[in-house]
């Protein structure tokens, strides 16, 4: 009896959580969430948890860490992979949060993914593919199309 009030108690926990994650009150979302982990440790949850690790505390590496052990419990589901990808671009790493968002959307997507994506942009191929990126015949030959609408 005790072992299923505190799995209700935890479940309760972690809709506080999610809704205020979903407010953008990560401070709130992470009480919330780690009294929920408290009671009832399941490892779906640990993404949600790792992005409000990383954000608040600066632990970009534990929250890695927690949205990597939700996927291996859940990998088909999307929300894990946002969260990741949120901490991707919170450390700074913005190839890797491209490749978790994207792994995102072939599981199922998500308007967040895609929100998150449409913020991160999306290059243009080089001008010239067999000069380097930052050739600058690539660079302000791109400027200059770009200027002129024709890219």
């Amino acid at each position: 009896m005790e072992h299923q009030e505190a799995t209700a108690g935890a479940e309760m926990e972690f809709t506080l959580g999610v809704a205020a994650f979903d407010a953008d009150d990560t401070l709130t979302a992470l009480g919330h969430l780690e009294r929920a982990l408290k009671l009832h440790d399941y490892p779906g949850w640990h993404s949600y948890l790792g992005y409000c690790i990383a954000r608040e505390r600066g632990q970009h590496r534990r929250g890695r860490e927690l949205c990597l052990s939700s996927l291996a419990v859940e990998p088909d589901r999307p929300a894990h992979y946002c969260n990741l990808g949120r901490v991707q671009m919170l450390s700074g790493d913005k190839e890797a949060a491209l490749r978790a968002l994207r792994e995102g959307m072939v599981k199922g997507g998500s308007p967040e993914i895609i929100r998150l994506l449409d913020a991160l942009g999306l290059r243009n191929p080089p001008v010239f593919p067999a000069l380097s990126r930052t050739n600058p015949l690539n660079r302000y030959l791109g400027l200059l199309l770009k200027r002129l609408g024709l890219r």
